[in-house]
This record gives structure tokens, C-alpha cells and sequence, in this order.
């Protein structure tokens, strides 16, 4: 069966509104845990990068470099990030996270794991566990499809998951 144009756009909105309604009740567990969601979106991408320029990490997280300035010497100020000469632009750094960084980062992820674990223990079934896991798989090829749209590729057909 063909997907319409309008079942596409149905889907859609559910995905985002639930999972901006999910992130919003998870976002005090990370505050609690002494870190914003902006916070939180930049040292995710530096640990995803290993080593990235403040200019293709604004890149990636959408922003102007200027955005960023003081968010970046906040994070490094706090243990969260460390900043290293470019092996080959004098002018440029690169930034990565410290040891610290991710520790703290681990410690706020397992504080929101905990209490969505509890919820899905609590709320769903055996079988419901695995078609959320599942799912998850398929909100995985969401955000990869996404992140090349949004860098000028093409995003990949849809396949059976």
C-alpha cells in the first residue's frame, strides 16, 4: 500500500508532538543533573565529533558561531569541554569533551534512563517493549535522513525496518 502525501504528513506530527511532549518531561532530570538542553546538544555533538571547530559545530547545531561564544567558554569553564590549538589552522581550535564532560554527561543520561525505565516498566508490556524498540530504529533513520537533508544530500528511500 502507497503512502499518501497526507498520511505522511500525519505521521509527522505525531512523531514530533510526542516526542517533543517525551523530551519535555525528561528535561528535568537533565536540569536537575546541572546541564540546559542547549548545554546538552552542544557537548552531545562535540562527543559525537570527538574533536569538531566551533564553526561546523554551529554549523551542526544550526546556529551562528557568535550563539555560541558564550555558551562554549561557559562549558569549558565548567569542566564540561576543552579547547586545543588546529593541527593545522593556526587561527582555529578545536573542541572536544573532557573526562569530566563525560562522566557528568553519563550521570545525567542514566538520571533520565531511571525514570523512563520506570515508566515503560510500569506502563507497557513485553510486547510493546520490543515494537517501541523497534521504532526506535526507525526514529534512528529519521534523524540520519534529517541531519543529510539538512546538510544538502538526498535522504534515503524508505525500506522496510
Amino acid at each position: 500500500m502507497e503512502m499518501t502525501p497526507s498520511d505522511a504528513t500525519h505521521c509527522a506530527t505525531q512523531v514530533r508532538r510526542t516526542v517533543s511532549h517525551l523530551h519535555r518531561k525528561l528535561r528535568p532530570t537533565l536540569l536537575q543533573a546541572g546541564i540546559s538542553m542547549a548545554k546538552l546538544s552542544v557537548v552531545g555533538q562535540v562527543l559525537r565529533a570527538g574533536q569538531i571547530t566551533p564553526t561546523e559545530l554551529a554549523a551542526r547545531e544550526g546556529v551562528k558561531i557568535q550563539t555560541l561564544t558564550r555558551l562554549l567558554s561557559e562549558l569549558e569553564a565548567d569542566g564540561w569541554l576543552r579547547r586545543v590549538p588546529h593541527e593545522s589552522d593556526g587561527r582555529q581550535f578545536l573542541l572536544s569533551i573532557t573526562s569530566l564532560g563525560t562522566k557528568r554527561l553519563a550521570e545525567a543520561g542514566l538520571a533520565s534512563d531511571a525514570a523512563l525505565a520506570k515508566a515503560i516498566q510500569t506502563t507497557l508490556q513485553a510486547g510493546d517493549v520490543d515494537l517501541l524498540l523497534r521504532a526506535c530504529v526507525l526514529l534512528e533513520r529519521l534523524d540520519e535522513s534529517l541531519a543529510g537533508a539538512m546538510a544538502g544530500s538526498e535522504p534515503r528511500r524508505a525500506t522496510k525496518a
